[in-house]
């Protein structure tokens, strides 16, 4: 018999604004204490050196915690040129240096290179697994560490403006598995210097964004009232993209045990709505979320259960 986790069962997402100097799990542990919630996750890391959208999941939406990982990112980050760094941020130490200075028009010549699908090599402060050691601790240990490269996907680049000299803004939406770290490092290297991230904020992630989220202090200040449950978002937030399919009751508890449910029926109410094989979407049951589920061979097949109860 599995043990009772402690804490209270609290269901959906949170969407923190995480600040300067603290690692996701650091917030995570702050969050669980503060709401006294029995299961809490985070949907994709963010360095202690970056601020911004942290979406926190708690209860049964950390079932949905892929879905935000691997969904879009916005980050606004300032590159400091003439400077490379170990850890190709503002924390490592400078490992080499340039004189040259980049122009706003060689930057904006040099980004379309940036924009699409591109292939990058991680910074090998990194949390890759090598040869089932971390990248970060090799590196600390003072390993050399090889990374493979990886194709990732930029949608837009944007040169946002340049303060001074040492210093250039941008704005960058990309896809999963991007570092902005190697971005910065290797537009650097296009332009003929080489540069390091000195600010770096994650602006949105997936559907959480700056609108819809709340400062760790503003949690803080709320404290275990029910005041932070007003922030709480429903944990289909984090399956936007994914179609709504509407269930009876007993189609509910069907898919609920484990079973399939024929699309037959189902596609009776829904006309508009695609039934191919292989489609991914989220069981309703009134407003209660009931399961992820996918199209197969005629069938609902529920991926990921929800043990919700109407509110």
């Amino acid at each position: 018999m599995a043990r009772k986790r402690k804490g209270d069962p609290i269901h959906g997402w949170l969407a923190i604004d995480k600040p300067l100097g603290l690692s996701s799990a650091q917030v995570v542990a702050r969050v669980k204490r503060l709401l006294n919630a029995a299961k809490v996750g985070h949907g994709g890391t963010l360095d202690p050196l970056a601020t911004g959208i942290l979406p926190i999941a708690l209860g049964e939406a950390t079932k949905t915690v892929s879905y935000v990982m691997d969904g879009s990112k916005t980050y606004r980050f300032q590159i400091r040129w003439g400077e490379a760094t170990s850890t190709d941020d503002r924390e490592g130490e400078v490992t080499q240096t340039s004189d040259i200075r980049p122009t706003d028009a060689a930057i904006i010549a040099a980004l379309p290179v940036f924009t699409g699908e591109i292939t990058q090599v991680p910074p090998i402060y990194s949390a890759i697994k090598v040869d089932g050691e971390r990248a970060y601790d090799l590196a600390r240990a003072g390993e050399v560490v090889e990374l493979a490269s990886r194709v990732v996907q930029i949608d837009s680049f944007t040169l946002l403006g340049s303060p001074d000299a040492d210093h250039a803004d941008f704005e960058v939406e990309c896809g999963k598995g991007t570092y902005i770290r190697s971005l910065a490092r290797d537009l650097a290297k296009a332009l003929g210097t080489v540069g390091h991230i000195s600010v770096l904020r994650r602006a949105a992630c997936g559907p959480f964004t700056e609108e819809n989220a709340i400062s760790l202090e503003s949690l803080d200040e709320l404290g275990q009232r029910p005041g932070p449950r007003t922030f709480l978002l429903p944990i289909e937030t984090a399956l936007d993209d994914i179609p709504a399919l509407a269930l009876t009751e007993s189609e509910a508890r069907r898919l609920q045990s484990g079973n399939p449910v024929s699309v037959l029926h189902v596609a009776s109410r829904h006309p508009q709505a695609s039934f191919a094989s292989g489609t991914m979407c989220k069981a309703m049951s009134g407003k209660r979320l009931v399961a992820l589920a996918c199209i197969e061979s005629g069938e609902i097949r529920p991926v990921r259960v929800m043990n919700l109860t109407e509110e």
